[in-house]
């Protein structure tokens, strides 16, 4: 296999096929999701399915064709979107009114949001949908990262007052941070985007970011945005004022999503030179059992005893909600082992006659680098389910905190520009004083680009810095320079010593 360090994109592909994740599609920039893929976004999808039922949100579906008229009333809103947008235009030799495919619902909904909503008792309303979308990439494509149709949901929201939406962006925020970092063992960086990546029609934006260490890249792991007033006003989403019969208010509302990109994240992060490495609360199968020891002149007793025995363990597992597979298939038992691990099943227990007759087995975890003469994990007969579970939860904290230190020592703060590129170059991320002004943001990818192509650059992509988000945590808001890092900017940064985290992206 090739290695993640030298040829990381390489790598990428060969894993998610031969980890059985991704089959290619005749049509370029589509993939098929194989049941071990879609097995994970089952599991994230059920969490946060659970989550959002909880605050009230409910589920419908709107279909996926978008009337031209509907994305016309909102210019920008069609501007952002008009390079990616998939248009149905005929139908066998006839041509058709134009309709778009689904980018995004927002002025799908929102033509029945202003039926549905009439008085103030019938808000809030908080609707999301799990669906595909479509945006025609015209970049290169890559399975999970940047796909032209991909799996998400996206909820849509209501609210009688600003406040109470607000407040929402925020809450939603916070369970996809959940997502990485407690399902998927990846931390991310919690923030505000600047007004140059704002979502289309928003007021501002919310997001979490991951980094992928091998190549010097954040990616923007989910949004969660505000939307104010501005398509309640346009779709007329109205409601009675209660203190004053004779007016209307208009809704304050909010839409958030997230993706199959969640996905691509976790194999970047996680995954190494052996495969793919599925951190336990996501893993399609969280623990296999392999049969070892026998022999062509073993006793059909022994081979009894065995398989009984691991049958049994597997009934066990099962029942107390583990996701456990029995390796009992003819192949040699070192084959079954690369198989495993090139599959990133988390923990592996291997159990022979010897191990039966002590009461114990042997749990290989597969995050941990080891030989066949060292040490592994001894786990107890009389204590399996204890033994399985506990070691799930290690290998959680264990993928997260490599993740978090490695993640952690990529991030620096600067005041000068002399010191963006040569950082920048080394795949770091970015802590500067900015301005947020677009032109500056513009000026700043432009000019880092431009001396980026002049030196060496870790993961070998020569791009410029790109705002990431404006980090809401305090610990990245280090006291800094009030001047923005653009050194043809006078202006100085919005907030009193705030930085703004910039960094190559996907």
């Amino acid at each position: 296999m090739t290695s993640k360090a030298s040829d990381t994109p390489t790598w990428y592909d060969e894993v998610i096929k031969k980890a059985e994740l991704i089959e290619d599609y005749p049509v370029k920039g589509c993939f098929t999701l194989r049941p071990c893929a879609y097995r994970m976004w089952e599991l994230i999808q059920s969490w946060f399915d659970g989550e959002i039922k909880q605050l009230g949100v409910e589920n419908a579906y709107f279909p996926m064709f978008i009337p031209k008229v509907y994305l016309e009333m909102e210019a920008e809103h069609l501007d952002d979107f008009a390079p990616e947008l998939a248009w149905v235009t005929r139908c066998g030799d006839r041509a058709i009114d134009e309709v778009a495919l689904r980018p995004s619902s927002e002025t799908a909904m929102y033509a029945s949001f202003s039926k549905w909503v009439q008085s103030h008792r019938d808000l809030p309303l908080k609707i999301n949908q799990w669906c595909s979308m479509i945006r025609w990439e015209v970049k290169q494509t890559t399975p999970f990262l940047r796909m032209r149709e991909n799996l998400w949901q996206e909820g849509h929201t209501a609210y009688a007052d600003k406040e109470s939406a607000e407040k929402e962006v925020l809450v939603i925020l916070d369970k996809y941070a959940h997502i990485y970092e407690n399902l998927l063992a990846v931390p991310v960086i919690r923030g505000t985007k600047t007004r140059a990546e704002t979502f289309a029609g928003a007021e501002y934006s919310t997001t979490v970011e991951a980094f992928i260490p091998a190549t010097g890249r954040a990616i923007q792991g989910a949004t969660s945005h505000h939307l104010g007033q501005k398509f309640s006003k346009m779709f007329d989403i109205s409601f009675q004022d209660p203190a004053d019969s004779t007016s209307r208010q208009h809704a304050w509302q909010n839409s958030w999503g997230i993706t199959t990109r969640t996905l691509g994240v976790m194999i970047m992060v996680h995954g190494d030179d052996r495969g793919l490495v599925m951190p336990p609360r996501v893993a399609s199968v969280q623990v296999v059992i392999v049969p070892v020891g026998l022999k062509a002149t073993s006793s059909q007793e022994d081979k009894d005893t065995l398989r009984e025995t691991a049958e049994r363990y597997l009934e066990v597992l099962k029942n107390e909600g583990v996701r456990v597979r029995l390796d009992d298939g003819d192949q040699r038992v070192g084959w079954k082992f690369s198989q495993w691990e090139m599959k990133g099943v988390p923990l592996r227990i291997e159990l022979g006659l010897k191990d039966i007759q002590q009461g114990t087995f042997v749990m290989a975890k597969r995050n941990v680098v080891y030989t066949r003469n060292e040490d592994k994990d001894i786990g107890h007969d009389c204590t399996m389910v204890q033994d399985v579970l506990w070691a799930l939860d290690d290998i959680h904290a264990d993928l997260y905190a490599i993740a978090l230190c490695d993640r952690d020592a990529h991030i620096v703060s600067i005041d000068i520009w002399a010191d963006l590129t040569v950082n920048l170059n080394q795949g770091k991320l970015l802590l500067v004083p900015f301005c947020g002004s677009t032109e500056c943001e513009k000026t700043i990818k432009e000019k880092s680009k431009e001396e980026a192509a002049e030196g060496e650059v870790e993961g070998g992509l020569k791009m410029g810095a790109k705002s990431l988000c404006v980090p809401h945590e305090a610990r990245y808001q280090v006291a800094c320079s009030l001047k923005c890092i653009n050194p043809e900017c006078d202006r100085q940064t919005e907030e009193m010593g705030q930085r703004t985290l910039f960094g190559r992206s996907y």
